[in-house]
C-alpha cells in the first residue's frame, strides 16, 4: 500500500466563519492536513485558536450555527464540505465520532446508559435490541467499566466524571470508527483519571486501527499520544510537523511559548516564561503575522513585514513546515540560546 493509499482524512484549504452582530467571526482560516489510518494528528493552540471548530466542522455539526464553512475535506475519498446532511449524517457515529469535552453534556440526563448505547448502535446497523444490548455489554467492559449490569441501567448523573468518558469512549467506538475525534477527552479529570483514558485510548487504538484526531492545550498528552502535531492560533495553523520535531526543533515563536509554559523538572531553577498579551479577535485580526502583537523577536524582521504581511506557511524539513517571517538561521539561533536558557 502506498503512502496516498494509507490517507484516510485530507482537508485543504477550510475556512470556517460565523455571522454576528459584531461583525463576521473567522474562526478557521486556509486549514490544511492529511492524517492516516490508525495514526494519531493532534491539534494544539490556546482557547478561540479554532481547534474544536474545525473537527466541528468536519463532523457536520455547525450546521444551523450561521456558519459558512468551505474547502475540500476528503475523508475515505469521499467530499465531506457541501455533502448532503443525511449522508454525513448516516457517516457520524458510524465510521466517524468524537468525544466531547464534557460527557455530562453529551449524554442525554433522561435516559439509561445501556439505553443510549443501544440507540448508537441501531441507528447504523439493522439488528435487534437484544443483540445490540450484547455488543454494548462486551464495549462497555472493554473500556473498563465495571459492574456492567447495573450500569447500563443507570442514568449519567449517577457515574463519576472518569466512568461517564469511559462510556463516551465506549459509545465513540461501539460501531468500530475509522475516524475518532477526541475533543480534551481528558480535561475535567484528575491525573491518575488522565492517565488511565489515554491508555485506554492508545490501547483501542492499537486494536481497531482507528485514526485519531487530538484536541488538547495539554502538550504533555501531546508527547505522549501523537503522531504529528498541527499548531493553531487565531484560526490558522502556525506550524505543522511530526511529534518529535515539534518539541526539539520548533519553528515558529507561538511553539516555542507553548513548550516554555511546560515546567521543567530537570531544570535547576523552575522557570514558566509566559506568553505576553492576548490572543486576537477573531472578527478582527491582525493585518500581517496574527501572532506578531504577541511576538518578542518580530524586531529581528526588517522592514515591518510583521505587522503587515501574513506569512505563508513554508517548509522546513520535508515533514515540517512554519509559519514565521523569520529566517532559518534566526530561528535555529534563538532556538539554541532558548534551550540552553531552559536548562540553567
Amino acid at each position: 500500500m502506498s503512502e496516498t493509499d494509507e490517507v484516510l482524512l485530507s482537508v485543504r484549504n477550510l475556512y470556517v466563519e460565523f455571522s454576528t452582530d459584531d461583525g463576521l467571526v473567522s474562526a478557521v482560516n486556509d486549514l490544511s492536513y492529511d492524517l492516516k489510518r490508525g495514526k494519531t494528528l493532534a491539534i494544539v493552540g490556546e482557547s478561540g485558536s479554532g481547534k474544536s471548530v474545525s473537527s466541528m466542522a468536519l463532523m457536520g455539526l455547525v450546521a444551523g450555527m450561521n456558519a459558512k464553512v468551505s474547502g475540500e475535506v476528503y475523508f475515505d475519498g469521499q467530499q465531506l464540505v457541501g455533502a448532503d446532511p443525511e449522508s454525513v449524517r448516516k457517516l457520524r457515529g458510524d465510521r466517524m465520532a468524537m468525544i466531547f469535552q464534557d460527557p455530562l453534556s453529551s449524554l442525554h440526563p433522561f435516559f439509561r446508559i445501556g439505553d443510549q448505547l443501544v440507540e448508537a448502535v441501531q441507528v447504523h446497523h439493522d439488528i435487534d435490541k437484544k443483540q445490540a444490548q450484547v455488543r454494548v455489554k462486551a464495549m462497555l467492559e472493554r473500556v473498563g467499566i465495571p459492574d456492567v449490569d447495573q450500569r447500563m441501567n443507570e442514568y449519567p448523573h449517577q457515574l463519576s466524571g472518569g466512568m461517564r468518558q469511559r462510556v463516551m469512549i465506549g459509545m465513540s467506538l461501539i460501531n468500530n470508527p475509522e475516524l475518532l475525534i477526541a475533543d480534551e477527552p481528558t480535561t475535567a479529570l484528575d491525573v491518575t483519571v488522565q492517565a488511565q483514558i489515554l491508555e485506554l485510548l492508545k490501547d483501542l487504538q492499537k486494536e481497531f486501527g482507528t485514526a485519531i484526531i487530538l484536541i488538547t492545550h495539554d502538550l504533555g498528552v501531546v508527547a505522549d499520544m501523537a503522531d504529528e502535531v498541527v499548531v493553531m492560533y487565531g484560526g490558522s495553523a502556525v506550524e505543522h510537523a511530526p511529534v518529535r520535531e515539534i518539541f526539539y526543533e520548533p519553528a515558529m515563536p507561538y511553539t516555542w511559548g507553548l513548550i516554555a509554559s511546560i515546567p521543567q523538572i530537570s531544570a535547576k531553577h523552575a522557570h514558566l516564561d509566559p506568553i505576553p498579551g492576548n490572543p486576537p479577535s477573531l472578527i478582527n485580526l491582525p493585518s500581517g503575522c496574527v501572532f506578531a502583537p504577541r511576538c518578542t523577536f518580530k524586531h529581528l524582521v526588517s522592514d515591518g513585514l510583521c505587522e503587515n504581511e501574513r506569512p505563508q506557511l513554508l517548509p522546513v524539513s520535508p515533514e515540517h513546515t512554519s509559519r514565521c517571517h523569520l529566517t532559518q538561521n534566526q530561528r535555529t539561533d534563538i532556538r539554541r540560546e532558548r534551550l540552553i536558557g531552559r536548562q540553567k
